[in-house]
């Protein structure tokens, strides 16, 4: 039986990509350990005062306090990482940090709020919170926990952050 050379192509390339990548190909790694579920995270001065600054306003607004949880400030560093790497804020493989917390934490629903440039918690929580999208996340009342990760990029000097939600 003889296969068409467009059909060959396809069946090459495709045993390629499915055989050739390793995990750490992607440029998204997350940490396999099985990290512990409660908050010893040590958190910089800037990021404390984002997770505080994020409770008060729930709280001014009624709604319960969140917990800060390790595996989701592990998850969000991975990504804080990652957007410094590629140098450019985005939600790219979200799908990827959602599946991750559904397996380790079990979350039932996860939201995440990124941001580059602010030099301040306040800045970067009233950002957040001047976008409907943004605001909806940090206002959801499913919510439970949450984490943090702010790294400064060495070539420009400016903050990356991310912070996800979690429902458990």
């Amino acid at each position: 039986m003889k296969i068409h050379p467009l059909k060959l192509s396809l069946i090459v390339l495709f045993s390629f990509v499915l055989f050739s990548c390793s995990n750490e190909d992607d440029g998204i790694y997350f940490d396999t350990s099985n990290e512990i579920l409660t908050s010893n995270t040590t958190y910089s001065a800037l990021e404390s005062e984002i997770l505080d600054l994020v409770n008060q306003y729930r709280t001014n607004i009624g709604l319960s306090t969140l917990k800060p949880l390790d595996i989701v400030s592990s998850t969000a560093d991975s990504h804080t990482n990652y957007m410094i790497e590629v140098g450019k804020i985005s939600h790219d493989n979200f799908q990827l940090r959602l599946q991750a917390l559904m397996e380790k934490a079990n979350a039932k629903k996860v939201g995440e709020n990124v941001a580059y440039g602010y030099s301040s918690a306040q800045g970067v929580v009233k950002g957040w919170l001047s976008s409907e999208s943004h605001k909806a996340i940090i206002e959801n009342t499913k919510y439970t926990h949450f984490g943090i990760s702010t790294e400064k990029c060495t070539t420009s000097g400016r903050n990356y952050f991310t912070q996800i939600f979690i429902a458990k």
